[in-house]
C-alpha cells in the first residue's frame, strides 16, 4: 500500500529547551479547516524519515510502507490559517517524535485535515471562570484557548497553572507573562519541581501543580474563592497529576464532566 502524500511543510522549528520544541507546519495545496481551541490533529512521517541524532537507535526497523502517525494537540489560535503550531517533547525511544525533532524549516510532513476532540470550552458557560492546569506539553491546548478566546478585561477569569522540571522547560513562559500583564483577568502560575537544576536561582514556586492548587494560588490570583459554582477546571499532562487533581477537586465538590453528566472537571487523558 502506497504511503499518503506529504501535504504540509515545516514553517518554523523553535527549540525551547533540550528535548522540547515548538513546530509550526503549513498546509500545501489545501486550507486548514475550522476547529475549536483545545482540539487535536494527527502528524505523520514515513519510516524513511531520518531520526534525531541524539535519540535511541530503532530496532527492529518499521514497516517501510506504513506512515507513522500520532495525535498532537494544537497550540495555535483557531482563527489563524497560516500554520498549525504544536508543542512537542522528545521521546528518545519513540517512533515519531525523534523524526519530528529531525525536521527543519522547509521539510515536508503529513497532517491530517481533520481536527477533533472534546477538550474544549464549548460546554463551559460563558459566565464561569476557567482554571487550566497542566504539566509539560499538556500546556498546548490551553495556548490555543487563550490565543483565541482570552479578552483583556473580559467578564470571566482565566488562570494557567503550569508545572515543569526546570524553568527552561516552562514553554511559552514569556508569552504567558505578557498576557498576564495585559489582561487583568488572567493569571499565570508557574511551578518547577527541580529548582536545583536551574543555572540561576528560581525565585518562584517549587513543587507540583497540585501543591499550587492546594495552596490557594488561584484564589489569591483572582481575589476570590474558587468553587464548583463559579469555576471549571481543565487538566492535561502527566497521568499521575491528572488523577491526583481529579481526587482533590472531587473532595472540593467538583464533578468530572462527561457526555452524559455535566460537571466542572474537564480531563484530557492522552498518554
Amino acid at each position: 500500500m502506497a504511503l499518503p502524500e506529504l501535504n504540509a511543510v515545516v514553517a518554523q522549528r523553535i527549540e525551547v529547551a533540550p528535548g522540547l520544541i515548538i513546530l509550526r507546519a503549513a498546509p500545501e495545496g489545501w486550507a486548514l479547516p475550522d476547529f475549536h481551541p483545545g482540539q487535536f490533529t494527527v502528524i505523520g512521517l514515513p519510516p524513511s524519515a531520518p531520526r534525531y541524532a541524539f535519540s535511541d537507535p530503532e530496532d527492529p526497523p518499521l514497516e517501510p510502507d506504513k506512515l507513522i502517525r500520532r495525535a498532537y494537540s494544537i497550540a495555535s489560535s483557531s482563527v489563524d490559517r497560516e500554520y498549525i503550531e504544536f508543542y512537542v517533547t522528545l521521546v528518545n525511544s519513540g517512533a515519531l517524535s525523534p523524526r519530528i525533532f529531525a525536521l527543519k524549516a522547509g521539510d515536508r510532513l503529513w497532517l491530517s485535515p481533520k481536527m477533533t476532540g472534546m477538550f474544549t470550552l464549548k460546554e463551559v458557560p460563558e459566565d464561569k471562570n476557567v482554571a487550566l492546569v497542566a504539566t509539560g506539553t499538556g500546556l498546548a491546548p490551553y495556548m490555543s484557548m487563550l490565543r483565541t478566546l482570552l479578552e483583556p478585561g473580559g467578564p470571566r477569569h482565566f488562570a494557567v497553572v503550569h508545572g515543569a522540571r526546570r524553568s527552561s522547560d516552562l514553554g511559552y513562559r514569556s508569552e504567558l507573562v505578557t498576557l498576564q500583564r495585559i489582561c487583568k483577568n488572567f493569571a499565570y502560575i508557574p511551578v518547577i519541581s527541580n529548582p536545583e537544576e536551574d543555572p540561576v536561582p528560581w525565585l518562584q514556586a517549587t513543587g507540583w501543580v497540585q501543591d499550587m492548587w492546594n495552596s490557594g494560588a488561584v484564589n489569591r490570583a483572582w481575589g476570590m474563592e474558587v468553587t464548583p459554582e463559579n469555576t471549571h477546571v481543565f487538566l492535561c499532562g502527566n497521568p499521575a497529576m491528572v488523577e491526583t487533581m481529579v481526587s482533590i477537586l472531587e473532595g472540593q465538590g467538583f464533578c468530572e464532566h462527561t457526555r452524559h453528566k455535566p460537571g466542572q472537571i474537564h480531563v484530557e487523558r492522552y498518554w
